[in-house]
C-alpha cells in the first residue's frame, strides 16, 4: 500500500519521477495532516523523540554533514523510501540543510547536478541551499 504525501501539502517537493518528499523546519510546529512514516533529520545535535521512524545525521547549521559517506547512504535510502512512504527531510529552519538534501534527492532522481539547486529553489523554496559550500556539495554529489 502506498502512503505518500498529498502533493498539495505545504513543503512537499515533487521530484521528476513523481516521488513526493516533504521538507520542513523543525523550529516550526508540526504541520496538520498525516505524519511522516520516515524522516531524515539534519541537525548539529540529536533531535527530540518522535513517534515515527527516523534517522539523524550530524549536520551543523550552515555547514556540511559530518560524515558525507553516511549522508549519501541515508539520502539514497530516503529517496528509495519516498516511492511508497511519507518521507520528511528536516533541519532547524528547513532551507539550508534541508534544501541541500532535497537537491541531492533531485540528483538521485535524474536532475543534473548543475540544475538540482535551481530545481529545488523553483519547486520547494526559493531560498533553499543557503551557502556556497552547500551548493558545491550538491554539485559534487553522486
Amino acid at each position: 500500500m502506498t502512503e505518500t504525501w498529498d502533493p498539495s501539502t505545504a513543503g512537499v517537493l515533487r521530484l521528476p519521477s513523481g516521488r513526493l518528499v516533504r521538507g520542513r523546519g523543525l523550529r516550526r510546529p508540526l504541520p496538520q495532516g498525516p505524519q511522516p512514516t520516515y524522516a531524515l533529520y539534519l541537525l548539529g545535535r540529536q533531535p527530540p523523540p518522535v513517534t515515527w521512524e527516523f534517522r539523524w545525521l550530524r549536520w551543523p547549521d550552515f555547514w556540511l554533514p559530518a560524515d558525507p559517506g553516511t549522508t549519501a547512504d541515508a539520502l539514497c535510502d530516503a529517496w528509495a523510501r519516498a516511492e511508497n512512504e511519507r518521507v520528511e527531510i528536516a533541519c532547524g529552519g528547513g532551507l539550508g540543510r534541508t534544501g541541500t538534501a532535497l537537491a541531492c534527492l533531485a540528483v538521485l532522481d535524474g536532475v543534473p547536478n548543475d540544475r538540482a539547486v535551481a530545481y529545488v529553489r523553483e519547486h520547494y523554496a526559493r531560498r533553499a541551499v543557503e551557502t556556497p559550500w552547500q551548493r558545491r556539495f550538491v554539485a559534487r554529489f553522486g
